[in-house]
């Protein structure tokens, strides 16, 4: 059998082998291989009309079965797809656009207004349209031959120390080699249900995507809102009958932490494989106790090098107690040890930093070629010609039966729930806040800097921790909130920049403005937490005396609700919420109008200088100012 070139023959010998059975299923939507083939070819030529081989095509749309049908539709075109996570806040969205530079995005209608912050309407390709063009085969077969198998099949943007989104550009060969070890590798066959955890902007969700392609399985894509209820996911995993979960470190404890295998255990899951952080022993333990015949697999890797370089099989009579290894190298891919000297290391216990070299290597940092060139270096073992290796920035140590164990960050880098952070791009956040305070600082200056008309008792300057929380009935409602450690370390940061004893700072704790934020987010399934914590002795609006933060999150644990989900989630433009029944006298209109306003940087002139038609006096049947009176 001839060498593939391109994942679109995963999916073309499935649909030849099982065109009826399900390719994918996101719990409301379902295509069979068949289908999903048809589909591709639909949207790839509507596409093609658009844009050249190789360029980039941006998809603003939730996971699930139609996104996964818009990628294979891009790949048909000869393009290269991006995912823009809806759930991530317009500012960072906007951030991998001028990176990008995406001549078109892909989206349905419920995200028009989202895509209409980051390009005009005319560049804008509806998925409720591509799913219906015509089919062009002679354009697609052009399209085709002219492709190779270096061509880039994706790029998924990670956290930048410059501040800019990295997009990490990896091809057709990576991914077509390390799926077709991967697979083999595992056992993953034709009978298998695959739980998709991860967002399709993570790279877990590769493995999910092109394993099940490769072998006819079928793709099972998990909700997100099941990730902050234990119960239901559960449910959903055992009435799918999913035997693979290739999910990150931190869903898989999400679990456990609630004991949700207590209440249900996915009895048909075969094989369970981790990565993303180090798994913690406890967690891993209750796995296994619950699922006695699984098989259980460390995989570790960065996305430069397309998903996994290293895997470690769990045995069940070994005592992990020093760590559970990152394991060996996957075979086509060599991962090795380089001291601070660029020699390489091979004795037991002596820390480098891991490198690897292989076809697995992503393309590179699109459109950043100094960082590129910074990680993907010359091999400095091999003097003789030209060879890549990339440096990940991790220190691992070799043990007596020559595994590697992770031994952490070279660098400023951590982890959150799986994805990477640089401690530089939090440290720019840190930055705007001491602006802030050297602004009011400068405000005080100029006070006393200007003649006196009178004796009056001088200038103080308020600074308001609150504009860390997106409050309801204001124009920020709509937008995400930071974590509970982004707040904490705003706040802490804001205390030590503001110097001058006439500035005064405004805040609640940063414990109680995540707790607002998160009710400020939230829907009907927080009644419950609400009426438990009164119980135990809470009340919303005590903060002072009967706040209790720890007594809040145990009550989230005990109920099995996550609150990160709802401070970390923006807001519809036309969600309904909560408060959407009070009449408090502001329009929606107006707060939306307002929300992007900020977005664009402009700034709405005082009241009475020009009604704004605000709305907010119309209790009182009036208007706002008697403008004779009041302008300045």
């Amino acid at each position: 059998m001839s060498r593939m070139r391109n994942v679109l023959e995963y999916l073309e010998q499935s649909a030849e082998r099982f065109p009826e059975k399900s390719a994918v299923t996101d719990g409301i939507c379902t295509y069979t291989y068949k289908e999903l083939l048809a589909y591709s070819r639909k949207i790839g030529s509507g596409i093609a009309a658009y844009c050249r081989s190789e360029q980039p095509v941006a998809v603003l749309a939730e996971k699930g079965a139609d996104t996964l049908a818009a990628f294979l539709g891009i790949i048909q075109a000869g393009c290269f797809y991006v995912l823009m996570n809806p759930e991530l806040p317009i500012g960072r969205l906007e951030q991998v656009q001028q990176v990008l530079q995406a001549a078109y995005i892909v989206t349905d209608r419920e995200h028009r207004e989202m895509a209409l912050q980051i390009v005009p309407e005319h560049r804008i390709l509806w998925m409720e349209e591509l799913m219906e063009t015509d089919e062009n085969q002679t354009l697609l077969s052009e399209r085709r031959k002219r492709a190779i198998d270096t061509a880039p099949l994706y790029a998924n943007f990670t956290s930048g120390s410059t501040g800019q989104p990295k997009g990490v550009v990896v091809s057709h060969r990576s991914v077509l080699d390390f799926i077709d070890i991967f697979t083999e590798l595992f056992g993953i066959t034709s009978e298998d249900r695959i739980a998709n955890q991860a967002p399709f902007d993570f790279d877990v969700s590769v493995k999910d995507i092109y394993s099940s392609l490769k072998t006819g399985a079928t793709l099972v894509i998990v909700p997100k809102q099941l990730f902050s209820q234990p119960a239901p996911l559960l449910d959903y995993l055992c009435d799918h009958e999913v035997t693979v979960m290739i999910w990150a470190v931190s869903a898989l404890c999400l679990i456990s932490i609630f004991h949700g295998l207590d209440y249900k255990v996915p009895a048909k899951v075969r094989k369970v494989l981790f990565s993303g952080e180090v798994m913690p022993p406890k967690h891993l333990k209750a796995w296994m106790d619950h699922l006695p015949e699984a098989d259980f697999i460390n995989l570790y890797g960065p996305t430069e090098i397309t998903c996994n370089c290293t895997y470690h099989r769990i045995d069940r009579n070994r005592d992990y107690s020093e760590g559970v290894p990152v394991g060996k190298a996957f075979p086509n891919e060599h991962v090795f040890l380089l001291d601070e000297q660029d020699h390489e290391i091979t004795e037991p216990d002596k820390a480098g930093e891991i490198c690897v070299r292989g076809t697995a290597l992503a393309l590179g940092y699109y459109r950043m070629p100094e960082q590129t060139a910074e990680h993907f270096v010359q091999n400095p073992l091999n003097h003789c010609y030209p060879e890549l290796i990339y440096r990940t920035g991790d220190l691992g140590r070799y043990n007596e039966y020559g595994e590697i164990l992770f031994g952490g960050r070279k660098d400023y880098q951590i982890k959150y729930m799986g994805h990477r952070i640089e401690l530089e791009e939090i440290e720019r956040a840190m930055e705007d806040i001491e602006g802030i305070a050297e602004t009011a600082q400068k405000v005080v200056d100029l006070y006393y800097s200007l003649p006196k008309r009178g004796k009056g008792k001088g200038v103080q300057v308020t600074i308001s921790c609150a504009c860390f929380v997106p409050k309801p009935h204001t124009p920020f409602e709509f937008v995400p909130m930071d974590t509970a450690e982004t707040l904490q370390a705003k706040q802490k940061h804001l205390l030590e920049s503001v110097r001058s004893r006439k500035i005064k700072v405004n805040y609640h704790d940063s414990t109680t403005s995540f707790l607002e934020g998160v009710f400020a987010k939230g829907d009907r399934r927080l009644a419950p937490v609400i009426v438990e914590a009164y119980k135990r002795g809470c009340y919303f609006d005590g903060w002072e005396e009967c706040f209790k933060y720890d007594t809040w999150l145990q009550t989230f644990a005990d109920l099995g609700i996550d609150p990160a989900f709802y401070c970390q989630r923006p807001i519809g433009l036309d969600e309904v919420t909560p408060w959407s029944h009070m009449d408090y006298g502001v329009t929606h209109e107006y707060l939306v109008r307002e929300y992007q306003k900020a977005l664009a940087a402009q700034t709405t002139q005082p009241c009475n200088r020009a009604c704004h038609g605000c709305g907010a006096n119309h209790l009182l049947g009036g208007p706002c100012f008697d403008y004779s009176q009041n302008l300045v």
